[in-house]
């Protein structure tokens, strides 16, 4: 069973990616959203502080942990049930604690030439037509087709009811849409380096670094799984992000996924994987099971990969507190990758399954416990 928590900052973040800057004059560009590793070292870091561990002593192995800390978090190499499962933006308001959803790869948001209409477009996968050749990786394109000019448009989210249609193929409209600057302002720092053998500032080392400031009450929803909710903090601070920064973590009313129509999908035997979080594929964009004719094997069930919308990739790295050294930097898939699929056979509720546990294969030797403890490879299964 999935906990949820609710974060509100305090102040701005610093939500660092993995650029390094040092320089004089550098500048350090803010992740946003951020990966999903930044509340799972939060969370995990509140859970040591509140069973009376020093965390520095549980990097080094010399903690011992009360009886279901333990369990959940194990050890630095070796994490316990721990795992980071949906990470959302939230709103917060009178009626409830409300996510919105960055915008996946096949919706596109235009505007008409005369700036007055904004219309969310899906990309359909498509046979391309004879004698034009390109180097696809799958049989059709998932492609744009508009009927008149009109600009692209950019810095928008999906609301919560803009998701759920989304994930039923329902027509979208602007209404559904909400804007970036509604729910959070890049702002600049300025820093200068110190001496320490000085103990003073460094000549010719200022630097800049951009921050997230939130929108009063918007702030992050995040689940937790593989942990007794008698152990979770209900109510408190975290520190979060680069500098730790100060967050208020508070627990919502009872939160609902929109509930996958599996019925429609068995039916059709056509649905999407929507990454909801950055995929650390071993065959970079391709999923776990997909073999080279496109056929992708679940355990009882298997479909064939039509098309795909996937943006650039992106590298993730971050910072190893236990160790006190920098992670492995890896290409993954970018959250709101989509991947079309059809010809299902076998019981499309091994689909949920995945969709809770992540696209890891569990009987892989190779896959990376701790990046499974952070949320990485999360998805969720739309109709086609």
């Amino acid at each position: 069973m999935t906990e949820y928590r609710f974060i509100e900052p305090l102040d701005v973040l610093y939500l660092r990616g993995n650029r390094l800057f040092g320089g004089a004059g550098a500048d350090s560009e803010a992740l946003m959203p951020p990966w999903p590793s930044v509340f799972a070292g939060a969370l995990r870091t509140r859970m040591l502080i509140d069973a009376g561990v020093d965390p520095n002593a549980f990097a080094a192995g010399r903690a011992r942990l009360p009886a279901g800390y333990a369990e959940a978090l194990g050890t630095p190499a070796q994490p316990g049930g721990f795992t980071l499962g949906p990470v959302r933006l939230a709103r917060a308001s009178a009626a409830g604690i409300e996510p919105v959803y960055p915008l996946p790869a096949d919706l596109q948001v235009t505007l008409a030439e005369d700036l007055d209409k904004t219309t969310v477009h899906r990309l359909e996968p498509r046979l391309l037509p004879e004698g034009i050749a390109c180097s696809r990786a799958t049989r059709e394109l998932a492609l744009l087709r508009i009927d008149a000019p009109a600009k692209p448009a950019a810095g928008y989210w999906l609301s919560a009811e803009g998701w759920r249609r989304y994930l039923t193929g329902t027509e979208l409209d602007a209404a559904h849409l909400i804007k970036t600057d509604s729910l959070w302002q890049p702002e600049r720092r300025l820093g200068i380096a110190l001496d320490p053998s000085r103990r003073s500032a460094a000549e010719g080392k200022l630097y800049t670094s951009e921050v997230i400031a939130l929108c009063p009450e918007v702030g992050f929803l995040v689940g937790i799984e593989g942990v007794a909710a008698s152990i979770l903090p209900v109510q408190g601070l975290l520190r979060l992000g680069g500098d730790g920064r100060g967050a208020v973590l508070r627990c919502p009313e009872t939160i609902k996924e929109p509930a996958t129509d599996f019925e429609g999908i068995a039916a059709s035997g056509r649905f999407r994987v929507v990454l909801t979080a950055p995929g650390l594929f071993p065959g970079g964009w391709r999923l776990p099971g997909l073999n080279a004719s496109g056929r992708w094997h679940l355990s009882g069930a298997s479909a064939h990969l039509v098309s795909a919308a996937i943006p650039r990739a992106v590298t993730v790295s971050g910072w190893d507190l236990a160790r006190h050294a920098p992670k492995p930097a890896q290409r993954c898939a970018p959250t709101g990758a989509v991947y079309w699929f059809e010809g299902l056979q076998g019981d499309p509720q091994v689909l949920g399954k995945l969709a809770e546990r992540g696209l890891w294969k569990l009987e892989d030797q190779n896959n990376d416990p701790q990046r499974r403890a952070e949320g990485f490879n999360r998805c969720t299964i739309a109709n086609a």
